[in-house]
Formats: structure tokens, sequence, C-alpha cells
């Protein structure tokens, strides 16, 4: 049995509202070690799961960075939907970064009876380009063969599109304990979405099944700035059927889901859901 088969009977097993966590580029489901804690904590099952092949370890991922490779957006989302789909209670949804615009896509398909996106990856429709995101995405965006490969991070590369808003020490701490390579694809996909009218990074932002939703958007963040963050709520407010909520977490970059203020922000996302579940 897969790994993340055996996370969907654990959490059928407990009879629970499931928590699922979708982590974005460069991380992996451990980045949510402490939120799925607090989750449980507060009566949920929490369900860690991965992007298809994801390694176990950050270790494994390093030593295997090409398994990565050519994941799409498309395909990410089939994969949460297909492991959902085997989920006895329609869960609460939570991501981060590109795993904040698959909580919105698995939103629209009326798989979640609530979510929350923290930081997340634009979606077609959402324009604002500001200058830090170009910059966060270049490492990957500045060669077009990265669209086919598993690109890493340097640690000057992480210190600015994650951690620009900690201690250069702690910076250090995150960088060693979570980073892993990121398939490049998705970087391409969201690039050129609003030239592309059949691309996979499109939102059903108007679903009547949507549910609530929150976006978080972090002051400092780099790599998913306010002018994009406050660009998708606009288009998710939109919908008539669902309360729809921003909220800013001051002095907070990118890392905000796994530095050390990770618990302000998990807070913050309990509050929301835990007012319609």
């Amino acid at each position: 049995m897969s790994h993340d088969l055996e996370l969907v009977e654990q959490a059928n097993a407990t009879g629970k509202i499931p928590a699922v966590f979708v982590h974005g580029l460069w991380l992996l489901p451990n980045s949510w070690d402490r939120w799925a804690t607090v989750f449980a904590e507060a009566g949920f099952a929490p369900v860690q799961a991965g992007w298809p092949d994801d390694p176990h370890t950050v270790e494994e991922a390093r030593e295997h960075p090409e398994v990565f490779a050519d994941k799409t957006v498309g395909q990410v989302a089939d994969h949460f939907a297909d492991l959902i789909g085997g989920l006895d209670r329609k869960p609460v949804i939570i991501g981060h970064s590109f795993g904040g615009l698959l909580t919105q896509i698995l939103a629209g398909r009326g798989l979640a009876c609530a979510s929350v996106a923290v930081d997340p990856a634009p979606f077609q429709g959402v324009l604002p380009l500001p200058f830090s995101t170009l910059r966060a995405s270049a490492p990957v965006l500045g060669n077009p063969a990265n669209r086919h490969r598993a690109v890493p991070l340097t640690f000057e590369q992480f210190r600015y599109a994650f951690a620009n808003a900690v201690t250069e020490e702690e910076a250090r701490e995150l960088f060693d304990e979570f980073a892993v390579a990121a398939p490049g694809a998705p970087l391409f996909q969201a690039a050129v979405a609003n030239f592309n009218p059949w691309s996979e990074v499109k939102v059903d932002s108007q679903a009547e099944d949507r549910g609530p939703l929150l976006i978080v958007s972090g002051e400092k963040d780099h790599t998913v700035p306010w002018a994009i963050a406050n660009a998708s709520y606009k288009i998710q407010h939109r919908n008539e059927h669902h309360v729809t909520e921003i909220v800013e977490i001051p002095n907070r970059g990118h890392s905000l889901t796994i530095d050390s203020g990770w618990r302000e922000v998990c807070d913050t996302a309990l509050n929301f859901v835990q007012r319609f579940v």
C-alpha cells in the first residue's frame, strides 16, 4: 500500500474531519509536521500527503532530486483529488505557495469543506507580476531547459525567495532542514497561464460548492507579494455562495509556514476553518 493510501485509511479510521496539507515547491510534506500536531489536537485528522513520487525524507530527496522533474500542476491536482476521493468525509484543505494554488483548484472542484491558501501561487486571471516575484523565480525561469528538470535552490536563492524576513542564522537552519529540489514545470505553467487558454493553472473561483476560503499573505513575501495574493482574493471574493477572506501577517516572508513564527499562521488558519467546520 502506498504511503498516501495509508494516510487516507488512518484518517478514515478516526471518523474525524480530515485536514489535508499541500506543500509547495522546494518543500516536502514534513514541512507541515508541527501544523499537523496542532490540527490533530484540535480534533482533525491530519493528512500530510506528498506530490507524486515525493521522497519520504529531505536526505532521500537530496540524493535523488531527479524524481521531482516533470510534475505539472494538473498532474498534482489530480493526484490530490484522487486522494481526497478516498476520504470518508470532505476535508479541510490547507496549502502553501503552489500548494495554495492547488488548494484553490481543489476547492473549485468542490472537494473542500473549507480551505486556506497561504501565500498562494497565482492562477489564470491573476495579473500582477512584481519584480520580486520575477527575481525569486529566476533560478528556474532563467533557463528554458528547466521546464523538464528538477531545480534546487542555492542558499542565497532560498534566502531571497523564502527566508528574507528571518535572521541569517535561522535562514540557514531552514535551508538545511527543509529545502529540496523542485520541478520547473509548474513555474513555467504559471508564467504563461494568462496566455494559454488550455492552461492547467486554472481555478473555478465561482463554484457553488467551493466552500469558505481564507487567503493568507506574508507582508514581506518576495515570491508571492501582497499584490498577487490580493489579486487572487479579489477574483475569489466574487464567489456569491461562500465567504472569502484575506489576512496579511506582518513582517513575514515566504517561509512563514516553517519558520519560528509558524504558530501564528497556523492558528490563523485553524481559527478560520473552525468557524465553518
